[in-house]
């Protein structure tokens, strides 16, 4: 997931994983408001970055160094956008269903002229030159004591992870005659802000292939003469599912999602993304596009592209586009590409869905710690989120793929903006299908990686060391959401103190990589060329497609209504059989789950020698996929009667 900062991307799921921001209101509990701060001031709660303390202060930024900041404008009753959202998107509420038009929304909600003209006015008394502006922001800069000036507050620069970044050294503030009209400002703190210019995209990534033999259905094809694990044979991974697979396993029956138009947001855009979909469709047996059913709608320009890795982002596009498309054929999609992998460029993204109600169901698979951001930037997202919430958009995020976080941060953490309260958090299973494409079970995902030995008769240090997993957990900044009382186990919900917190996900699908989805993708080849090829891929930037296809699927059985926000309504079915109860045992406990992988080691092709593994499954840090609701799977994953629960409602 990407924010204000790049994104990483999840190496061994093949998932693009970048930073966001914290999610900072949560459904029904408080408003969007400024507070009241010092005397003649409103504070803006939240845009201090918890690491600037004192004691990595590192003293004042100098008064002549250069800042660009947004200043978001809260519009016309902020407190009122998040109320409507929440009844438009309550199944209980009178108002479930009614949606505004995106000129409606913005007719209602968005900045008057006055307030644009007010903050504009402000803005350059205090020595700032507005630099740009839209519906939602106005951009800005000036040097250190301007904004000084402008936010009340002084920038110190503070030590962080071996470097130093800037940042307000205490809560900034506006001039409360503004009555409101600024709902928060980013870019006053800048770690880590590396921001370059470049035209031009560069090539996709250097080929991967997967090594064979492989299973074409859960447990096809076992090598007996392999060591044993868990009292049985295991069979090799899989080869990676396709849409019939998938569409079986989640009980798309005949619905196929036509009439209903899925966005998907990413950073950068792939070059040869229509004829790769094109080519894995026709090889794969899903339907062939119809004419405009794939668009994109891409930035004037481009930045950060090495710091961005922006080739890595064209796997992270393909893999969404052809998800969506395996499991809802008939969808229109539309692609909606980020000018970066960083927060703005990615809000500007999800705003031109909103701003142009391009789509019903938006499927995101980036994000980052909520650590590493405040609640100002999450502010701005949820925003958008409400406003998308009033226009009947859903939006969907994977939960992340680094389990509790605790191997790669040291900290038990949540992602965002998956941790907003406003948005579906998708979490991720290993999933098991069979001969005929029937469900057999599903495990939450978390995997232990235990090597073959040398003399190929053990698993070494069996069952081995934590790889990956669905990200899950309890955020430590969003209150708990009206729609998981209730539901949220207390022990979950109060993970980190006495108040019921957001516990994500809400959802979940396949996202293993080792029962993960053949996706077909332009690479650069061995020997320099460009070509397509397959590979197998998987991380929660496979579960958050597959869920947004079956959201297309529910809403076409809802005679083409718009499901909108839908945690609600996901909520709601809990505990029917609407949902898999997954847990991490699901033939009993004690009987464990494996399977054998082999890979190449130089990730192409046999020359180096070939690597085999042993792959348990159901074994995600210290999160577990248990009865009822789990911080793995959430609620479970869409069983037969999901789809056909959304009709004549």
């Amino acid at each position: 997931m990407r924010s204000s900062r790049p994104r990483l991307r999840a190496g061994l799921a093949w998932a693009a994983t970048l930073p966001l921001v914290a999610g900072a209101l949560a459904l029904g509990v408080q408003s969007a408001g400024a507070d009241t701060g010092p005397a003649g001031r409103d504070t803006l709660h939240g845009t201090k970055p918890l690491w600037a303390t004192q004691k990595a202060d590192r003293g004042s930024t100098p008064d002549a160094n250069k800042v660009t900041a947004r200043v978001y404008l809260a519009g016309r009753d902020s407190a009122g956008l998040a109320r409507l959202a929440q009844e438009v998107s309550d199944p209980s509420s009178a108002s479930y269903g009614k949606y505004l038009s995106a000129k409606q929304a913005a007719a209602r909600f968005g900045p008057t002229a006055d307030q644009v003209a007010r903050v504009t006015a402000w803005l350059r008394s205090a020595g700032l030159k507005v630099t740009g502006a839209n519906a939602h922001y106005l951009t800005v800069t000036g040097d250190t004591a301007a904004v000084e000036k402008a936010f009340s507050t002084q920038l110190h620069n503070y030590a962080k992870g071996g470097h130093t970044y800037r940042a307000p050294d205490a809560t900034p503030s506006v001039p409360d005659s503004l009555d409101g009209a600024v709902l928060t400002v980013t870019g006053l703190d800048n770690a880590p802000h590396k921001a370059s210019h470049d035209d031009t995209l560069p090539p996709p990534d250097a080929v991967f292939r997967n090594a064979g033999p492989f299973s074409t259905y859960f447990g096809s094809n076992t090598n007996k003469s392999l060591p044993s694990a868990y009292g049985s044979k295991a069979s090799y991974a899989i080869k990676g599912y396709t849409g019939t697979q998938l569409r079986a396993a989640y009980g798309a029956k005949d619905f196929t999602g036509k009439g209903v138009t899925v966005a998907i947001t990413d950073a950068y855009a792939s070059p040869t993304i229509a004829q790769d979909a094109a080519t894995y469709a026709k090889r794969n047996g899903d339907k062939k596009y119809g004419k405009g059913q794939l668009s994109q709608v891409l930035p004037a320009d481009y930045n950060s592209t090495v710091e961005c890795d922006a080739a890595g982002w064209y796997g992270e596009e393909t893999l969404d586009v052809e998800a969506v498309h395996a499991v809802a054929p008939d969808a229109d999609i539309v692609y909606v590409g980020g000018a970066s992998c960083l927060d703005d460029d990615l809000l500007d993204s999800l705003g031109k869905v909103v701003d142009g109600r391009l789509a019903d169901i938006v499927s995101n698979s980036w994000g980052d710690l909520e650590s590493n951001e405040t609640t100002a930037s999450a502010a701005a997202y949820d925003q958008v989120f409400q406003t998308g919430a009033v226009e009947g958009i859903g939006f969907y995020f994977s939960s992340g793929d680094d389990g509790d976080n605790v191997v790669s941060t040291g900290t038990k953490q949540v992602d965002m903006p998956v941790n907003s309260a406003w948005v579906t958090a998708v979490g991720g299973t290993s999933l098991a299908v069979g001969k005929k494409n029937n469900y057999q079970w599903e495990t939450g995902w978390g995997t232990y990686k235990a090597s073959l030995s040398a003399d190929g008769k053990s698993w070494t240090d069996f069952p081995g060391a934590y790889t990956s997993g669905a990200g899950g957990g309890t955020s430590v900044t969003v209150p708990q959401p009206f729609y998981q009382r209730g539901v949220v186990p207390g022990a979950l919900a109060k993970a980190n103190s006495t108040t019921p917190m957001r516990t994500i996900p809400d959802i979940a699908a396949v996202a293993d990589p080792n029962t993960g989805f053949l996706v077909g993708q332009t690479q650069t080849l061995p020997d320099g060329t460009q070509g397509y090829d397959q590979y197998r891929i998987g991380g929660t930037s496979l579960a958050a497609p597959v869920i947004a296809g079956v959201q297309a699927l529910a809403q076409q059985a809802r005679h083409g209504v718009p499901i909108g926000f839908a945690n609600p309504a996901i909520y709601q079915r809990y505990g029917t059989s609407a949902y898999h109860d997954v847990t991490d045992t699901p033939l009993g406990q004690g009987r464990g789950l494996a399977v054998v992988r082999n890979d190449f080691a130089n990730s192409t092709d046999s020359g180096d020698g070939i690597l085999t593994s042993l792959r348990s499954l159901g074994k995600d840090s210290s999160l577990s996929a248990v009865v009822g609701y789990d911080d793995v799977t959430g609620v479970g994953t869409p069983a037969g009667g999901y789809v056909n629960s959304y009709r004549h409602r």
